[in-house]
């Protein structure tokens, strides 16, 4: 895994696509940390498109319809509730230089999100970076069962029904285990993103 630090306290919007293009992206320590690190695992995790997997509790509660999901209304929201502290992680990756770039790159239409409302509320969401026919997912959170994995399921759906070909979960956990996610060594995971940043896809 590479570290180097980036230049200054600021990434670049054009640097941090670049980055994605040849597979590394940016992390920090913690949320006071003004520096970031650039990480290139040996191993990457993705979630094929054509082999997620819905639990059956999970396809449940999507036809119940419990939640009302939206695309890209409240990014400052949503990566506000990925950095939120919770049980069992005290402190967050996303310092703000992170947060300063991925809301550049929103703006730009690189960044996108999936929300999970109900009652009114953000209860749940992701966030992602689109290049060419690849999703980089960076980060989810839930403020109620269940929300960041339907958002999750809709953003699997919404992907495909657009024509990505990638869906990049940087590392893998048992939690997207669960979903279907496995992990590629790196020059295969190169490979397969060179083939899917030459295309084009509108999230």
């Amino acid at each position: 895994m590479a570290r180097p630090h980036a230049p200054g306290f600021r990434i670049p919007p054009d640097l941090l696509l670049r980055a994605y293009a040849t597979g590394v992206f940016p992390m920090a320590e913690d949320a006071d940390d003004p520096e970031v690190f650039w990480v290139r695992p040996e191993s990457r995790g993705v979630i094929p498109l054509d082999g997620f997997h819905i639990p059956k509790s999970l396809a449940k509660l999507i036809r119940k319809g419990r939640f009302n999901l939206r695309r890209d209304t409240n990014f400052a929201g949503v990566i506000e509730g990925c950095a939120e502290a919770k049980e069992g992680r005290l402190s967050t990756w996303i310092n703000e230089p992170i947060r300063e770039a991925y809301a550049r790159l929103f703006a730009m239409g690189h960044v996108h999100t999936v929300e999970a409302w109900r009652e009114g509320r953000l209860a749940g969401g992701l966030y992602g970076v689109s290049l060419g026919r690849a999703f980089f997912g960076e980060s989810m959170f839930s403020r109620e069962t269940d929300a960041s994995k339907v958002c999750l399921a809709h953003l699997v759906e919404h992907l495909r029904s657009r024509g990505f070909v990638l869906l990049d979960t940087q590392f893998t956990t048992d939690h997207l285990v669960r979903f279907g996610a496995i992990n590629v060594p790196r020059r295969q995971y190169e490979t397969m993103l060179a083939e899917a940043i030459e295309g084009e896809a509108e999230f």
